[in-house]
């Protein structure tokens, strides 16, 4: 079994941070389910808007306490290369029929590096390729968190035994391919069909009913998208993994995220004593 390499340490206020993010992202996905029928989210479609604006300063906010004393130049210079190939990954399906290039670099990365740095990874390469392929708006935010998700769930995943591990994150990034198409979905449901339609969202109803609500509008809309993406990384990551894994724990073992800094104390020559001087004789 591969030792897992943390490239970025989760202290106890980072992991407070982490997982008060993740249940402000749950609310901000599956509010539909709990609004009522007289609340401003009920009645209002600004509700994705409002969410947009919150979860960027929450995220920032698990940014800056992972950064604080975990997150070093080593890291940083990793993050930086894998979000820039996970960002130039992204535009070659563009998730044309759910061809999805990226997922299967951010479980890759986060086995590698471990949860914190899948969390950052996920957040930081939706980013980047955004702003390559001008995808910018209030989705965004929900595609990050969504993202971040996926990396740190690949940073959890048990300890197997090598010959198995490929087997395990397969089928993880089948799951968190469809998992992440289903809360992409919930972010603009409510929206997103007319209003006397059996697909809709119906304020006040009982959770069990617009659940079956959201279950046939995912069916009639993006069901051969999601396994798509299930399948790509399915795909991706038998046929690619076991070269981006090792390469990727050669790398860590190479930068040495878990080693401790010692600093040598060194003893300088006094300031008065003559500097030794060689001549070289021709």
């Amino acid at each position: 079994m591969a030792t897992p390499m943390r490239a970025i340490a989760l202290r106890p206020r980072s992991t407070a941070a982490l997982v008060l993010v993740s249940v402000a992202g749950l609310l901000a996905f599956l509010w539909p389910l709990f609004a009522t029928a007289g609340s401003r989210l009920g009645q209002h479609a600004d509700a994705p808007l409002v969410f947009a604006l919150l979860l960027p300063l929450l995220m920032a906010v698990v940014l800056f306490e992972i950064s604080e004393g975990g997150l070093d130049v080593k890291a940083v210079a990793m993050l930086g290369v894998l979000s820039a190939v996970g960002a130039a990954l992204r535009p070659l399906g563009a998730g044309t029929a759910g061809l999805e290039t990226v997922f299967f670099l951010l479980v890759l990365g986060g086995r590698v590096f471990g949860p914190a740095f899948g969390f950052v990874l996920g957040s930081t390469t939706l980013f980047a390729s955004a702003l390559v392929t001008g995808g910018v708006g209030p989705w965004l935010p929900y595609q990050m968190l969504g993202a971040a998700w996926v990396g740190l769930g690949a940073g959890l995943l048990p300890r197997v035994p090598r010959r198995w591990e490929l087997l395990l994150l397969a089928g993880y990034g089948a799951v968190a391919g469809l998992l992440y198409g289903v809360a992409l979905n919930f972010s603009f449901w409510p929206f997103a069909s007319g209003l006397a339609s059996d697909l809709s969202f119906v304020a006040g109803a009982r959770p069990w009913e617009n659940l079956r609500r959201f279950g046939l509008f995912s069916l009639a809309t993006s069901v051969w998208w999601d396994l798509g993406r299930a399948v790509t990384n399915v795909v991706l990551i038998a046929v690619t993994g076991r070269a981006v894994l090792g390469t990727l724990r050669r790398a860590s073992r190479r930068a040495a995220f878990d080693a401790d800094v010692e600093f040598a104390d060194v003893e300088l020559a006094d300031a008065d004593e003559p500097a030794t001087r060689h001549t070289l004789h021709g």
